[in-house]
């Protein structure tokens, strides 16, 4: 069966997101255009997923906890997990490794955490749009071994990807799955970087506002739609 995704949206969490990227509006935006599944993502962070996990109760849209992690290389990933324990437990580990710099909301944006009723209840406090000291090798094994799977993220960017930053994909890195940029071109893509053909490609919208959530333009095939054929999809392959 295949089934629409969109897996990397930015709640306001994010400081870079729109204000009204609240977990009952992301959900309901998902919900507009169709989607199956999404994930929310945000930066080095996941203090919003408990409210969207909650929002999507007894709806259509299956939601897949997630965080977008910034190795130290600068490169960012697309980092999905089974529950709310296994992303919260990732969590701990990427604050540990922040280097703790205080957020200025006048340069960088709010960094806004709600509940499941788009309340505001708090904001975090260090910076979250900055690197970790995590390596990719140990952000990718880490997120493995709490039964999670890694997307490195916008491939074909000239910035905070795993193409630009490295100038490849480490032989030994453990991933099957990368994602190209919402109106990026696959097949000149392909053309310059031929070993990328081994790898199964999606797209995802990288939104920061709601109107750009994507439409049902980007399927997966699996078996159920679950958390559990999901994740074992990204960390396999089909």
């Amino acid at each position: 069966m295949k089934f629409a995704t969109d897996l990397h949206i930015h709640s306001a969490l994010s400081p870079c997101a729109d204000k009204d990227m609240t977990p009952n509006n992301i959900v309901n935006m998902a919900r507009l255009k169709a989607l199956d599944i999404i994930a929310v993502t945000d930066h080095n962070s996941a203090e919003n997923i408990e409210a969207v996990l909650s929002c999507c109760e007894g709806s259509d849209v299956l939601t897949i906890p997630g965080m977008e992690i910034e190795t130290r290389e600068e490169v960012h990933l697309i980092c999905l997990f089974p529950d709310l324990e296994s992303v919260l437990a990732m969590q701990k580990k990427v604050y540990d490794a922040l280097p703790g710099f205080k957020n200025n909301e006048k340069i960088f944006g709010e960094q806004i955490i709600f509940n499941s009723s788009d309340e505001i209840t708090g904001s975090v406090d260090q910076l979250l749009l900055t690197a970790t000291r995590l390596s990719l090798e140990e952000t990718v094994l880490n997120v493995l071994e709490l039964g999670g799977a890694v997307i490195p993220a916008h491939i074909d960017r000239n910035s905070y990807s795993i193409l630009s930053n490295l100038g490849g994909i480490p032989e030994n890195l453990n991933i099957r799955w990368l994602e190209v940029s919402r109106g990026g071109d696959r097949e000149k893509l392909l053309k310059e970087v031929d070993y990328l053909s081994k790898y199964f490609l999606l797209t995802s919208s990288d939104a920061h506002s709601l109107e750009n959530i994507l439409e049902r333009e980007n399927f997966i095939e699996l078996s159920n739609k679950t958390v559990e054929s999901l994740l074992c999809t990204l960390r396999n392959g089909y």
